[in-house]
């Protein structure tokens, strides 16, 4: 089992200075058995980053961790979520309203957005370039209708209608961040950094002097994100990459404080296996487009990925790695009924 994996712990375990780790349950997400919320302590209560998944499951976790470490949700007098996937924003909303506190995102944040072509090369964009039209409603590449599961497609309809208003509420953030912007946390200075790939809105935290990264779903442990290629910008794999470059310069990053999985060092050579992995994906698809022709996303991705993970997702992954080739002239495509047909050199 990958530590990402591991069941939500109810231990509230101090990481540095004025840093606590608290572990919510992930019981509506497969693959994934908790998310770290971070509570970042000072004279004036506490910051928390990613509160979790919206429902009582998490809501209950979260007051009894905040109690285990002397606080209450009143305490509370910011709250930042690092992008926009529920098991980050879900609880945020609630918790925000609950204790009076500051929303903080970055400011592209979004719950839906859509897959804009000139948003590829911009690592600061704005509210106003997004949509509510829900990232899997198309596929570009003619595939499996790409969509999350359908427990998580209707407790996205009920966030979304206000019917779950008794467990729900919206995360409208309060103050949108950009990239170096300054927030006083801990009692320090934390640097916002901007890392799209994963989303397009993805917010990392940097404590030059205590030496953290607050790395969210971009740099994780043992596994990588998910990079999917609707909703991402034009070439979601070279943000991505883009960004981890950006982290790995940072200075004096002594210890990564990642969303799932265990707190851990060398971030530059995370990062460094990070790209291999992706580096590997792109000389599998030459590989195998040698092999077979010219030939369909979806076939494609049951090279890329075991049976078991077949379908919406992998698809949508293959296609970012398929269009980050064809930008970079390794790759031509065309369509064929109705279908996107590649080959790649």
């Amino acid at each position: 089992m990958k530590q990402e994996q591991e069941k939500a712990t109810d231990e509230v375990v101090e990481v540095g200075p004025n840093i606590l780790r608290m572990q919510l349950p992930m019981s509506h997400f497969t693959g994934l058995g908790h998310v770290n919320s971070y509570a970042l302590l000072d004279d004036r209560g506490a910051a928390v980053v990613d509160p979790g998944l919206p429902g009582p499951p998490t809501w209950n976790a979260i007051q009894d961790r905040l109690k285990k470490a002397g606080l209450a949700p009143r305490n509370i007098h910011t709250v930042i979520v690092t992008h926009s996937h529920p098991d980050h924003f879900g609880s945020a909303g609630k918790l925000a309203k609950e204790a009076g506190a500051e929303l903080v995102t970055h400011s592209a944040f979004r719950t839906w957005w859509r897959n804009d072509p000139d948003c590829d090369e911009i690592h600061d964009v704005e509210p106003e370039d997004y949509s509510d039209e829900p990232p899997w409603a198309n596929t570009p590449w003619g595939g499996t209708n790409f969509k999350p599961p359908l427990k998580r497609r209707l407790m996205f309809r009920l966030m979304r209608s206000g019917l779950m208003r008794n467990r729900y509420v919206a995360a409208n953030p309060t103050q949108r961040v950009k990239h170096g912007d300054v927030m006083k946390l801990a009692g320090r200075e934390f640097f916002a950094v901007h890392t799209p790939g994963h989303t397009i809105d993805h917010l990392c935290l940097h404590d030059p002097e205590g030496g953290f990264l607050f790395s969210g779903d971009h740099v994780l442990p043992t596994i990588t994100p998910h990079i999917a290629g609707v909703g991402g910008g034009r070439d979601p794999l070279k943000l991505f990459k883009d960004s981890l470059d950006r982290v790995a310069a940072l200075d004096n990053v002594q210890t990564v404080l990642p969303a799932h999985g265990h707190p851990f060092g060398d971030v530059r050579g995370r990062v460094d296996s990070i790209k291999a992995h992706h580096d590997e994906r792109c000389d599998k698809l030459r590989e195998v487009s040698k092999s077979i022709g010219p030939t369909t996303v979806t076939e494609l991705s049951h090279h890329l990925f075991r049976k078991a993970r077949w379908g919406g997702m992998a698809e949508s992954e293959t296609y970012a790695h398929l269009e980050h080739l064809r930008l970079m002239g390794s790759a031509e495509a065309h369509q064929e009924n109705g279908k996107l047909i590649y080959s790649v050199e």
